[in-house]
């Protein structure tokens, strides 16, 4: 059932009114703090009001303008993009408490709220686009809010880092782009209210160009090996927007802009036919393993993140690519299981350096003895990357193997169990130094940072626990995500 409703706007339109409001009053402190953190809670009512219906199947739609005939901005919540709006309206509460700790010291904050601000609005509207133009245009207009945030710390490092993160963000939004108007061009329509708006009489030919044009747009900010490179080069910015990059905005839209494509825009009936996700698949794993391979050679801690998350991000290409339930089922609900795990873990890296200056893991030596709590919360991570059962990457595992199984391809189940132990071999060394590595002849005590840092990082390891917990409970996310697959596969 679908009911007009001005909210689909108004959660969007809500961080666009508070990064205007800091841009006006933001450089006196207490307003740039009140604006920011108002704006995260009345935003997260707003998309929580809605999940009820959401989860019994209502859709929540308005249309704000058009363009042309049949053409225009519209929004639209269905399960998936709610979906998405709650992972990233959630994370950005803790993000925004923690971006207001870490930044004290900071130079340009004025700037840096008020741009952090604009990049989650346009990540709203991304979630709740209804149609594959008003997700381009907002799919476009995060990369522009984001560059700013990219090069913050104004330095040769931070300019090089923005310039190779527009060059090919940029590229791949002009082929999202050349794939909205081929779209357009062959369907008539660009809604993605439908589980796929495509047909065989469309030509394989022209699907076929299609699906690789909107796989490779997307896939840029997923971080499909070989469109990664800009992802580890942007580490040089500051850790809460290394955190909004890799688990609240950034590269989340590129993999729900790919579930999109294979969902909606082609509908899995379409491309069992074609048999065109087989080569997405197997890219995917390639993804999984080479990425974590590559992470065990990092020294620096943000940089193995950033493998890391490059890996992780896969797991929901290779999901949607099997094209079965239980595997679309593990793609949609990793969006919620990667980002609380991996945010949590940047917090920590964030924490330690500002409490101690180290950014290099061979130098944590002891320090889950100074910082118990931060480094608590990391192992609790570490566990969930592992696929260890009662943390959230479990239920990704465990649900990605009966989705390859379901498809007959058991050799995922392999990348899956190769993936985990990549997982331990890059992670688990760093709880090992950190408790049992302690540096001779210092004395070690309690020196946690500084609650804005610390109550974010324990709450999101709360969160990874809560998701690998309650997979069968009643009204939590993964409900939501049963919803999104039982649309697709009109169950």
């Amino acid at each position: 059932m679908e009911v007009v409703d001005i909210r689909p706007v108004l959660a969007p339109t809500l961080s666009l009114v508070c990064a205007g409001l800091i841009f006006l009053t933001g450089q006196k402190a207490f307003w740039r703090r009140f604006w920011s953190l108002g704006a995260a809670v009345l935003k997260l009512a707003v998309v929580m009001s809605m999940l009820p219906g959401t989860i019994n199947g209502t859709v929540y739609v308005f249309r704000l303008m058009d363009f042309t005939p049949g053409i225009g901005l519209g929004f639209r919540v269905d399960a998936l993009g709610m979906f998405f709006a709650v992972v990233s309206s959630t994370l950005w509460i803790f993000t925004t408490i923690y971006a207001i700790g870490y930044m004290e010291p900071e130079h340009s904050k004025v700037r840096f709220f008020g741009f952090f601000a604009l990049c989650v609005s346009t990540t709203v509207g991304i979630a709740f686009a209804e149609n594959l133009l008003t997700l381009f245009l907002f799919y476009e207009s995060l990369t522009i809010v984001t560059y700013p945030l990219v090069i913050h710390e104004e330095t040769p490092e931070a300019f090089k880092a923005g310039r190779k993160y527009l060059t090919y963000t940029l590229i791949g939004g002009a082929f999202v782009l050349i794939g909205t108007v081929l779209t357009y061009q062959t369907a008539g329509t660009l809604t993605l209210s439908k589980p796929g708006i495509l047909s065989l009489a469309n030509g394989t030919q022209t699907l076929t160009i299609l699906f690789v044009t909107l796989i490779a747009g997307f896939g840029v900010k997923a971080a499909i090996m070989p469109l990664h490179g800009w992802l580890p080069t942007a580490m040089a910015a500051p850790t809460p927007v290394s955190a909004l990059l890799h688990a609240v905005a950034v590269v989340k839209a590129g993999a729900f802009g790919v579930l999109r494509v294979i969902y909606n825009v082609f509908g899995v009936e379409l491309l069992q036919q074609l048999n065109l996700t087989m080569w997405l698949a197997w890219l995917a794993a390639f993804t999984i393993l080479t990425a974590s391979f590559i992470a065990l050679f990092q020294d620096n801690f943000k940089r193995r993140l950033a493998y890391s998350t490059i890996s992780q991000l896969s797991y929901i290409i290779l999901g949607a690519s099997l094209l079965t339930p239980m595997a679309a089922t593990a793609a949609i609900a990793h969006i919620a299981n990667q980002a609380f795990a991996k945010i949590t873990m940047f917090f920590v890296a964030g924490a330690i350096q500002r409490k101690t200056g180290k950014t290099n893991i061979h130098e944590l030596a002891g320090i889950g003895y100074r910082m118990p709590y931060t480094m608590g919360a990391f192992t609790v991570a570490a566990l969930s990357f592992v696929g260890v059962p009662l943390f959230a990457g479990f239920v990704t595992k465990w649900y990605l193997s009966l989705g390859a199984l379901e498809a007959g391809d058991w050799w995922f189940v392999l990348v899956m169990i190769a993936s985990a132990l990549l997982n331990a071999a890059y992670f688990l060394p760093i709880v090992y130094l950190a408790y049992f590595k302690a540096p001779p002849g210092t004395q070690l005590h309690v020196d946690e940072a500084r609650p804005t840092l610390l109550i974010p990082i324990i709450m999101c390891a709360l969160y990874v626990i809560l998701l690998g917990t309650t997979a069968e409970v009643p009204g939590m996310p993964f409900s939501l995500a049963r919803a999104a697959v039982r649309f697709v596969f009109g169950m």
